[in-house]
Order: structure tokens, then sequence, then C-alpha cells
């Protein structure tokens, strides 16, 4: 069995030990972890007795397994491409989300930034998601372009919107491109990963056997996917905004240069 497939079969942990897990996981060192140092770290996996059980008690095995989830798919067992890992993910999409909310840009540099985000996403939520089911290359290209484009297209609605109809209201004008990229942003997801909803992901055993394909297994898990990508763009969007609108307060600054005397 896949390594990565069995240790995540295996795990039955509390949610701030896989919350610490995944900050490992997502360290943005794991983007530039070489072939050699992956394939020497599975090799040492296979060749250990129950190593998921040994994750927190052998910091040499825990460091095998943070090397392997976070570079190989546990599907397909393929490597995952460096600017595709989950670690690349928020290095990748934090200057783009900052540059889609600056004030007063022009067209084009909204398109080119709307462009190169929905581009990227679409192409990390096809790499990264489940592959249990069968599709072509020329079938996946023909989704991703899809996708790319009607996401684009409306991530752009609430900018032109802007551009004709200047908003007066602060808060409706700053927050009104921010709801727009959370929710996009779970359509992009659904969308790019609608073969799961089709047809249906592969159901296995606590032994790792599958049983069969099930839809509704896959529908939840875009499903949750989609719930924390809408969230995790829409706060990243949305806390530096209420972080620059409190400390334009005059009262707050008043308080603050006092700190600072």
């Amino acid at each position: 069995m896949e390594p990565n497939l069995q240790f995540w079969i295996s795990e039955r942990q509390a949610f701030f030990r896989r919350f610490c897990q995944w900050m490992d996981l997502l360290d943005p060192v794991n983007m530039f972890i070489s072939i050699g140092s992956i394939e020497k770290s599975r090799q040492l996996l296979f060749t250990t007795e129950d190593a998921p059980k040994h994750y927190l008690d052998n910091q040499v095995i825990k460091d095998a397994w943070n090397k392997s989830l976070s570079t190989v798919h546990p599907d397909s067992s393929k490597l995952i491409p460096h600017l595709f890992r989950p670690a690349a993910f928020l290095p990748v999409t934090a200057p783009m989300v900052f540059l889609l909310m600056m004030p007063d840009t022009g067209i084009k540099s909204i398109i080119l930034t709307q462009g190169c985000l929905y581009g990227y996403t679409t192409a990390f939520n096809i790499t990264n998601g489940n592959a249990s089911y069968s599709h072509g290359p020329v079938e996946r290209t023909l989704l991703g372009a899809g996708v790319f484009v009607s996401s684009t297209f409306i991530g752009l609605i609430p900018h032109l919107f802007q551009m004709k109809y200047p908003l007066n209201n602060f808060w409706l004008k700053r927050t009104l491109p921010i709801v727009f990229l959370a929710q996009v942003s779970g359509m992009n997801v659904f969308a790019s990963r609608s073969f799961e909803n089709h047809r249906g992901i592969e159901v296995m055993d606590k032994e790792g056997h599958v049983v069969g394909h099930s839809r509704k297994a896959g529908r939840k898990a875009i499903k949750d996917t989609a719930k924390s990508r809408a969230v995790l763009f829409g706060t990243s969007a949305l806390a530096p905004e209420l972080f620059i609108h409190i400390f334009k307060s005059p009262v707050v600054l008043e308080v603050f240069c006092q700190s600072l005397l």
C-alpha cells in the first residue's frame, strides 16, 4: 500500500495534533526537497515496520513522513511538482491576493492578477485532487481551461462594477471584492474537481482494501475543501482591511502614539 495512504488511514488524531502536523507539512522549505531525499525517506518508511506508529517517538521517522506526505500524491504515488506542493500554496497565492485588494488598480493589472491567481489555483486543485478515478490528459486540460476562464471572468465582476458604478460606502466598496474572492475560490474547487462528484472516489476499509466507489464521499471531499478554501481566502483578504481601518481611526492612533511615548 502507498505509505502516505496508509498513514492517513491509520491516523486517529485530535484536532490540535493534526493542526501542528499540517503546520509541519506546509513549511515552505518542503517546496525544495530533492528527489533523492524523498526517495531515501520513502525507502525508510517502506522498510520500517509500523512506521505510522513511530511518527511521534522517532524524529528520523517523523522527518521521513513529513517529506513523503508533503511531496507525494497519496492516490497515484507520483511526485507533486514543486510549484503545486501544499507548502507552495500560500507563498504563491498570498502576493496575488494582496495585489487584488490594492485600491485604484487598472483593469489590465486586475485581469493579469486574476488570471494568475485562478490559473494557479485551478492547476493546484487538479494536481492535488483525488486520483482514484480515470481521466485522460485531454479531458483534464479541457476541464482546467474552462474552470480557469470562468473563474477569472466571475472574479472580475465586482471590479468592473465598481469602475462603472463607483460606490461611496467604504465597507461595501472594500468587502464586495472579498466576498467574490471567497465565493469564486470555493466554486473553483467545485468545478476543477467535478470528476470526483460525477464519478465518485474509492472507499476503503480500515485495512486499506477498496470496497467500492462513492459519489457521496466525493461530494463531501469537494464540499469540505471548497469551504476551507473560501474561508482561507476570505479571511486572508479581510483581515488586513480590518487592521488598516482600525489603525486609521483617530482614537486608535492617539492611543498608539501615547503608548510609544
